[in-house]
């Protein structure tokens, strides 16, 4: 299938799901939704949990079907061509390598916030909410220390995160318990009178704005170590929806503590007057629990540090990804013979990430930056797999969903859904993220002479009338997401509905049988045999027995 080391499990995979949602996510995510939505942020926890899940069941089946390296930047390459393809694996490059950045800089910015003597000097690292010179030398030696975790195999890869991600669910239970019996207050949650005291909109703004789903988005990384599953029809969709579940669980029992552990006099002129530095480790040393202060600070760098190790492993695969999709020069598709992971590429994505630190240097901006970025590529996966249903009738699922046809396009209609909650004018930048890379396409496509770009360009045309289309309507929706008010709110998401369901079907009825399904049926067929194969060891086991 290819020259990656196939070492994984299901159990280290759902460590690497697990690992990359619950990073610097937990740490500052309750706050700010509380801040936007009061305490109806919990409905905002769970309308993101619903929202990934029918995106991530789509993606399931395709990394069940395509177990091989940075899988997400090739799926609609396969059944939309080039074009598109192109679109959706730079935007869903850009927003992970994001990642990488920022979990150094959310441990850098809880760091500034230590409370003792000796440690003083800290608190000159970040300035409103930026990170200052000594900032970014202390960040800039996390990105490096994630590198080099990563430098040398996948095997020290995987048994440092495992490790990593257990710490990292037990400290955020410890934090949970602690503020709930230490100072909890009920009255938090009507205190304003009602649970929604900033209106219901606040709490779909925080699904998409707060870092609810940038705190889901690490579902992604199980199926981009997929290349490196025993056995990935099994593993996959188990890692991925495992990971959801049991992270969704964490989030809303902290969402939960966080609103009942704030002191009632810190809300009385409303939620969005709530600032923090370190949110968990400032309501800790209110409350006088001084050993969670300890595990937090240090928390702090281990749970982020922990999804930045991930993330370096996994963008480096998206990388190998994009190269075999001829996207990129063919020194980034190249592993080393020994440890076979793509140190080239591994190097690129240290590059970029050292350029997004210097450039944004907060975790909010970044944070955001990311949030659209993934919305965008998010869009292409219920349209995929529903294509791939049609033009390649043929491939082996290990992992065949019911219920797909209503599935896959709620899933494109949440995804449009939360895109436009993301409020005017980040909804525009959707566009400038996409046209950064449209050079590096067209450079590649004039090398090949424009072989096949009409067709190609026809198939993926949907997409830039849908972005147009959405950012037209967030200048103009409700006054609520920041448009102009031409169009009412709820008369608003009535309308990108709609209008999401007739770009889903344009979208189904443009994919065609690409000249790359080929590469993904060589992918697919190896899979069938891998899977053949350990059913007939397993039977020799059992007649032996």
């Amino acid at each position: 299938m290819n020259n990656l080391q196939r070492k994984m499990g299901t159990f280290s995979l759902t460590m690497v799901g697990l690992g990359s949602i619950i990073g610097s996510g937990w740490l500052f995510g309750a706050w700010r939704a509380a801040q936007i939505a009061g305490p109806a942020a919990i409905i905002s926890w769970i309308i993101g949990m619903v929202v990934i899940l029918f995106i991530a069941l789509s993606y399931s089946e395709l990394g069940a079907m395509f177990p091989e390296a940075g899988g997400m930047v090739k799926y609609t390459q396969y059944s939309h061509g080039s074009f598109i393809g192109f679109l959706a694996a730079w935007a869903n490059w850009i927003a992970i390598v994001s990642v990488i950045p920022v979990e150094a800089i959310a441990s850098v910015q809880y760091m500034s916030s230590w409370p003792w003597k000796w440690a003083e000097w800290t608190h000159g690292l970040v300035v409103n909410g930026s990170l200052t010179g000594g900032g970014l030398a202390i960040a800039s030696v996390l990105l490096i220390v994630y590198f080099l975790l990563n430098y040398w195999t996948v095997s020290l890869f995987s048994k440092a995160n495992s490790f990593i991600t257990v710490f990292k669910v037990i400290i955020p239970g410890l934090t949970i318990g602690a503020l709930l019996f230490a100072g909890f207050h009920g009255s938090n949650f009507t205190s304003a009178g009602s649970i929604a005291p900033n209106g219901w909109a606040s709490v779909l703004t925080a699904v998409a704005t707060s870092g609810i789903i940038f705190a889901f988005n690490g579902f992604q990384s199980p199926i981009n170590m997929a290349g490196e599953a025993k056995n990935p029809g099994r593993s996959i969709p188990i890692a991925v929806i495992g990971s959801i579940l049991i992270a969704t669980v964490i989030y809303v029992l902290l969402q939960i503590a966080f609103i009942g552990a704030v002191d009632p006099s810190m809300i009385v002129n409303g939620w969005h007057h709530l600032n923090f530095n370190s949110p968990f480790a400032d309501l800790a040393i209110v409350l006088g629990l001084n050993w969670l202060v300890i595990l937090l600070y240090a928390d702090a760098f281990i749970s982020p540090s922990g999804t930045g190790i991930t993330y370096t492993a996994t963008t480096s695969r998206m990388l190998y990804g994009m190269e075999k999709n001829k996207y990129l020069p063919s020194v980034f598709g190249k592993l080393h013979p020994l440890y076979g992971i793509p140190r080239q590429a591994m190097i690129l994505n240290l590059g970029v990430s050292f350029l997004f630190l210097f450039m944004f240097r907060g975790w909010g901006v970044l944070a955001e930056v990311i949030s659209v970025a993934t919305l965008v590529s998010y869009i292409t996966g219920p349209v995929t797999v529903m294509t791939l249903r049609r033009t390649g009738k043929n491939l082996y699922r290990p992992l065949r969903l019911k219920g797909l046809s209503i599935i896959a396009p709620l899933g494109f209609v949440f995804a449009s859904l939360v895109l436009y909650w993301a409020r005017w004018p980040l909804t525009g930048q959707v566009l400038f993220i996409i046209m950064m890379g449209l050079p590096v396409y067209f450079y590649y496509q004039a090398k090949i002479k424009w072989k096949g770009f009409r067709q190609n360009f026809s198939a993926g045309l949907w997409m830039v009338v849908y972005l147009l289309c959405m950012m037209t309507i967030s200048y103009l929706g409700s006054e609520k997401f920041g448009g102009l008010n031409v169009i009412p709110f709820g008369w608003d998401m009535v309308l990108i509905t709609c209008l999401s369901l007739v770009f889903y079907s344009w979208a189904i009825k443009s994919g065609f049988q690409t000249e790359y399904l080929e590469q993904g049926q060589k992918v697919n067929d190896d899979l069938r045999s891998i899977e053949e194969n350990n059913m007939a060891s397993q039977s020799e086991k059992k007649n032996a027995v």
